[in-house]
């Protein structure tokens, strides 16, 4: 080989060995958007999302950007949020709760998404099905099986044994509100309970007048399923249910963090982790139509025995042995 052949053969070849480096530093020098919208404020599984994405290697301002837009219960202001989310070129789109699904579902085709904290997605329309959700939707549902709601009614007559007159507030404009209901007065009727059931849609005049409903019904329990907006105002729930001295069972744990009594159902921290894997996966080029939608799989028990002594109860041994947090 000639000198000149020889440089030409040695450039050509260092071409060749950059090349793969120069695609992987490009890769690696990337700069994912990612979209958040939730109904509610800010809370806990936010953050636990954002904590599962550095654990997986994205460091938000450095790889990442988290394009995030709460409602803060102001559910008619999610189609505007997603849209403008959507405007931002992000690379996946995350949505909780079924309203901001919709919104996302119907704003986008092209947009991956994934959701967090949807209790029926197939029966909602959401998704095609669980294993094969189909377009460019998948996530983490939050359905706690068929008989579950049963199980607030129970917990309430075990925390409680004297209660035999309970009542129970769910939202008229959820499509899940309709499987709870049946579902809690089989096990009421089970348990030889009256229930009677209060509802109020997405607006605070007609939570306000469900709660005073509930105050002078003579219920001497409530509780409360998941729901966005009764999440946004949790507080005030828990205020009322204090006032009107009443023993109260949440689906959000998150509730019993704030002074709730207490509280069962899916971890949304854990779901949301759950999310994080799903985008991580559609960064890393999966499909969101030939990732399967999850079940929830942690689920938990938290009681609030600072609640519960305001109110001059004991909780018997059999519920606190099976408490996964106590509140002291």
């Amino acid at each position: 080989m000639g000198q000149v052949e020889r440089r030409y053969f040695l450039i050509a070849a260092g071409f060749l060995l950059a090349a793969p480096l120069t695609a992987e530093a490009q890769k690696a020098g990337r700069v994912y958007r990612v979209g958040l919208v939730a109904p509610a404020s800010r809370s806990e599984q936010h953050d636990a999302f954002r904590q599962k994405l550095r654990e997986l290697g994205y460091i938000e301002g450095k790889n990442l950007i988290v394009e995030a837009r709460y409602a803060a219960g102001r559910i008619e202001r999610i189609p505007e949020f997603v849209a403008e989310v959507i405007r931002l070129k992000v690379d996946v789109l995350v949505v909780g709760a079924n309203t901001a699904a919709h919104a996302a579902k119907r704003a986008t085709t092209a947009v991956p998404i994934v959701f967090g904290g949807v209790p029926d997605p197939v029966g909602t329309g959401i998704v095609a099905s669980l294993g094969r959700p189909g377009g460019n939707i998948t996530g983490i549902s939050m359905a706690v099986g068929e008989g579950f709601a049963g199980k607030w009614v129970q917990l309430l007559r075990d925390a409680v044994p004297g209660v035999s007159h309970a009542a129970a507030l769910v939202n008229s404009a959820s499509t899940d509100s309709g499987n709870y209901v049946k579902e809690m007065r089989a096990a009421a009727r089970a348990l030889n309970m009256k229930l009677e059931v209060f509802a109020a849609g997405n607006n605070p005049a007609e939570l306000d007048e469900a709660l005073a409903a509930i105050g002078a019904s003579g219920a001497r329990g409530l509780i409360v399923p998941a729901d966005a907006f009764f999440f946004t105002h949790r507080a005030k729930l828990v205020q009322s249910a204090a006032r009107e001295r009443l023993p109260a069972v949440y689906c959000d744990l998150a509730i019993a963090d704030g002074g709730g009594m207490l509280a069962y159902g899916p971890s949304l921290v854990h779901a949301f982790r759950q999310v994080a894997t799903h985008v991580d996966k559609i960064l890393k080029g999966a499909k969101p139509a030939d990732l399967p939608v999850e079940q929830p799989t942690k689920f938990e028990l938290v009681i609030n025995m600072k609640t519960a002594k305001a109110l001059g109860l004991a909780i018997p041994q059999s519920v606190l042995l099976r408490a996964d947090r106590v509140i002291e």
